[in-house]
């Protein structure tokens, strides 16, 4: 009973400890851009990678997205005969929700993967304690621009999702199922308020947050090997697409 007691503290203190320890990385690389923010060239390079990279899989994600919410939405509001109001049903599934989601998910696993597996491989190879031997600030140079450029890549990306599954939804609904075009886009007019629009906006901005903030602490900790940089990856992944959909909830309850 004791050794059970005992090892429950231990994993919950350990919990706590690494808990702290992503807390601290987090505004310590907050502190790093406001203080001292890198050259603009490097953020660049990091919105290239993190946005326009990853345009093609969130604009293909996003056509099929839409074109599902179409189809299933269609048949469910025809048998209350209320299939004019698709494009409604449409636009307020990507723009609050699904949009945002899917982005973050999609990003996570094409751009996120990849932060991790960079700074964890400068990790194991001592390309850190390199520059740190060189008083130059690692966290200005791999941490602070992934962070500046997801939370301006998401956002971007998620707004392409959201225009691109509309009209995936529009070639669906109207084009094969025979919904009115003016109808569709009136709903959707009717419908969408300014509430909405920001809602989908601040998801995606607190999204482009934490895969920036996971993926760029996994890298950071990684362990020896390439067995170390593996499994950050893969924690660094799971961690930030379950972290989205948790604080999806608890944004979506508050903006309601």
């Amino acid at each position: 009973m004791r050794h059970a007691v005992e090892t429950l503290g231990g994993m919950t203190l350990a919990t706590l400890r690494d808990m702290g320890r992503m807390l601290t990385f987090l505004l310590y690389a907050w502190y790093m851009i406001v203080r001292r923010p890198g050259r603009p060239i490097h953020v660049l390079k990091q919105i290239h990678f993190i946005g326009a990279k990853s345009l093609f899989v969130i604009v293909l994600t996003a056509a099929f997205t839409g074109m599902v919410l179409g189809l299933q939405g269609y048949y469910t509001l025809a048998k209350f005969g209320s299939e004019g109001m698709l494009g409604s049903a449409v636009a307020l599934s990507l723009i609050r929700e699904l949009g945002p989601v899917l982005t973050a998910l999609m990003v996570t696993g094409r751009a996120g993967s990849a932060i991790t597996a960079e700074i964890g491989i400068m990790k194991i190879t001592e390309q850190i304690d390199a520059l740190k031997t060189m008083a130059l600030e690692p966290f200005k140079y791999l941490v602070s621009p992934k962070v500046i450029a997801a939370v301006i890549a998401v956002p971007l990306l998620c707004a392409v999702f959201d225009v691109v599954g509309i009209f995936g939804g529009y070639l669906v609904g109207v084009k094969l199922l025979g919904v009115n075009p003016g109808a569709y886009f009136y709903e959707m007019e009717k419908s969408v308020a300014w509430k909405d629009v920001y809602s989908g906006f601040v998801k995606s901005v607190s999204f482009g947050v934490i895969i920036s903030w996971v993926c760029c602490f996994k890298g950071y900790y990684a362990g020896h090997g390439a067995e170390g940089v593996s499994r950050a990856t893969t924690a660094a992944v799971v961690m930030s697409s379950v972290l989205v959909l948790v604080w999806d909830y608890f944004l979506t309850s508050v903006l309601l």
